[in-house]
């Protein structure tokens, strides 16, 4: 895609596309110097972003999408797509809240041209903007973002504020109350009675008033090419937001920690062995603001400046008791050369977008997924996957970094449950484009899978959605989370139009969907920025943050791939809250439904000969029938020295640990 008109729209524009600054709206371009201050063409080269781009053939020895699939040809519309699903059972969409909807379909209507001025966008500007664009863009002024969840209660970012809602009856999810504060792109995280919202877009204010600030005044005649950025403003708000939800249906503003960059996204991290304090990791991919608005700031490359805002991330730390002292105590510079001391040290290695086959500079993260209880990071950090130690939680400290030709930008990352391997993602295009085309490698916009040894990434396999999508449908890999299903490394994921699948990734080499739910697209003619932003399991559903719709709610259901014990040991593992870039170690309790899930996979993989299974299968429901008695618990007790020799000579290492774990339950089941 071309660049857009002018720094005030890119900038506005490339925040309400997930991926802030022109490198985020033009996959190929470099990840420094700061997208925000490149050089821009004029407007009459432009071609509108949202438009569908012709066709191109397949890269020589790659495959694309399938066509054959039903998830292809689903009738497009809003709230009456064509609908199609395998393993999962859509059991609710609730519509986004009205103070979340633009309320007009008319171009024309002023309330369209408001919303854009509120971003910095000026009349001059406005009219070089076709107007299918100017509604896109007033539309994603009020987009759903990223979830979090504690209890009962589920936060729904959105870049105008938060939507909670009561999930104690998934299927009768109910909304509890919205708080508007706009400034996207409202990812949020929750710990106790403390909320925290990233705040990156230049319309963000302290008091999270709606009034944003005045349109940027047109450039001098022969300046329309020189770098801009907005005008300072004392009371702009570019950062973390941390709120008190003690009283759940009126948030207050306790705090707010500015940064250079703004906060695209962060992440909760809890220390083992500090209880007093919690920490945020920023990360921040924006434009850097100039000093005049935020002391310190500076956004000049290394080489002039070696106190840059870029090629950094910031920790916050925060009193659980004190929140209104948060304050930034350390900016790690994760992107060093160990061995020159040069703060830009890794690179993205090329990549396959046009125009990108130079390497370029690292010097931003999207996500960071923190594992406490391993004490290591997996870091989506544009260019590169990064690991790093983070047993001192305010020094992170950088591992290992991987790069690969076929990754435009990486974005998010998930940790196996015994954290063996990552899951990165790679959001080519920014979620903007349509990347599940027949004509889209498979290898593009993808999951890439990595072991992780001795804390060294090594590469194993690509996993895509395999449905192939429509031209109008923005479709590549987003946020997801793992499903506590024992004995498997399962993850259910969000694909933005492309609608949620569910991978099988415990053998790495071989990543398989096993489940997925899909919508047509929202229009058949015209790329409108939708679809699931994430897709997480909590506590025995399935939650869809649906960008442009609202919330939907899912649960899952047996097929050939996943039984219905594999089902209820998953819901047998619950967590008092998740945030799914604070990564929890999933446990199960030592029930008799556990065991069942084992016994089916343990038939599914043929480890066990039929009689074996069968008698297994008969010895824990007689159990399950006499309700624990004596004797039927000491039977399968003599079980358990046959299946421990069993585990020797499994087949596989997983096997092996299933018929371990299968051992340790019914040496001592629980109710």
């Amino acid at each position: 895609m071309n660049r857009l008109p002018n720094v005030a729209f890119r900038v506005a524009v490339a925040a309400f596309i997930l991926c802030s600054g022109a490198s985020r709206i033009k996959a190929q371009a470099p990840a420094s110097p700061p997208p925000a201050q490149e050089p821009t063409k004029d407007a009459d080269d432009q071609q509108n972003p949202f438009a569908p781009q012709p066709a191109q053939p397949l890269p020589p020895g790659m495959t694309g999408s399938d066509t054959n699939d039903p998830r292809y040809k689903l009738t497009p519309g809003l709230y009456d797509a064509g609908e199609t699903s395998m393993g999962l059972k859509h059991l609710l969409l609730l519509k986004k809240p009205d103070a979340f909807q633009l309320g007009v379909d008319n171009p024309d209507d002023p309330k369209v041209a408001k919303t854009i001025g509120q971003l910095g966008i000026g009349p001059g500007d406005l009219t070089k903007i076709p107007k299918e664009l100017q509604m896109i863009i007033a539309q994603l002024a009020f987009g759903n973002s990223d979830m979090a969840f504690e209890g009962n209660h589920l936060f729904q970012g959105n870049f105008y504020g938060v939507s909670i809602y009561d999930i104690s009856d998934p299927a009768k999810a109910a909304l509890l109350t919205t708080m508007v504060c706009p400034g996207g792109q409202g990812d949020v995280s929750v710990y106790k009675n403390l909320l925290f919202m990233s705040v990156e877009m230049p319309n963000g204010r302290i008091d999270c008033g709606t009034e944003g600030f005045p349109p940027e005044p047109p450039p001098l005649p022969g300046h329309e090419k020189d770098k801009r950025l907005p005008v300072a403003q004392k009371d702009r708000f570019r950062g973390v937001r941390i709120f008190d939800i003690s009283d759940i249906k009126n948030p207050k503003q306790v705090a707010a920690v500015q940064t250079c960059r703004g906060s695209h996204t962060h992440t909760l991290v809890v220390d083992p062995n500090d209880k007093d304090n919690v920490y945020i990791y920023v990360s921040g991919t924006s434009f850097v603001r100039q000093a005049e608005e935020l002391a310190g700031c500076s956004g000049e490359t290394p080489d002039k400046d070696p106190n840059t805002a870029l090629f950094r991330i910031e920790v916050i730390k925060v009193p659980v008791a004190a929140p209104q002292d948060a304050k930034i105590v350390s900016s790690p510079r994760v992107f060093v050369d160990p061995r020159t001391g040069a703060i830009n040290g890794l690179s993205n290695g090329g990549s396959h977008g046009k125009g990108a086959e130079k390497p370029a500079d690292t010097d931003q993260c999207h996500d960071i997924t923190v594992y406490s209880a391993i004490g290591l990071a997996a870091g989506a950090c544009s260019g590169n996957g990064i690991i790093l130690d983070i047993k001192d939680p305010v020094h992170p400290k950088r591992l290992d970094a991987v790069n690969d030709p076929n990754y435009s930008y990486w974005h998010s990352a998930s940790f196996s449950n015994d954290g063996t391997k990552v899951v990165f993602t790679d959001e080519w295009g920014g979620g903007l484009g349509a990347r599940c085309r027949p004509n889209d490698p498979n290898k593009w916009g993808a999951d890439a899978i990595f072991h992780l040894k001795d804390d060294k990434l090594t590469f194993a396999s690509y996993y895509k959605m395999p449905a192939a999508q429509g031209d109008t449908e923005n479709c590549v890999a987003h946020n997801g989370s793992l499903i506590p299903v024992p004995g498997r490394d399962i993850e259910v994921q969000a694909w933005y139009q492309g609608g949620v699948s569910v991978m099988d990734f415990t053998d790495a080499a071989h990543p398989t969907e096993i489940a997925y739910f899909d919508r047509g697209p929202i229009d058949a003619n015209m790329m409108v920025l939708g679809g699931d932003w994430s897709a997480y399991w909590y506590n025995g559903a399935i939650y869809g943050s649906e960008i442009a719709r609202g919330l939907d709610v899912f649960e899952l259901t047996p097929t050939q791939f996943l039984t219905q014990n594999e089902i209820d040991a998953a819901k047998a593992a619950r967590v008092a809250l998740l945030n799914v870039q604070n990564q929890q170690k999933l446990e199960w309790p030592a029930q008799l439904v556990v065991a069942k899930a084992y016994v089916d996979q343990l038939k599914r993989s043929q480890a066990l000969p039929a009689d074996r299974i069968a008698a297994l299968q008969k010895a824990i429901q007689s159990a399950e029938s006499s309700h624990m008695s004596k004797s039927t618990l000491a039977k399968l007790q003599r079980m358990a020295p046959s299946l421990e020799k069993s585990a020797a000579t499994a087949k596989s290492p997983a096997d092996s640990q299933r018929l371990h774990a299968l051992v340790d339950i019914l040496k001592h089941p629980s109710a």
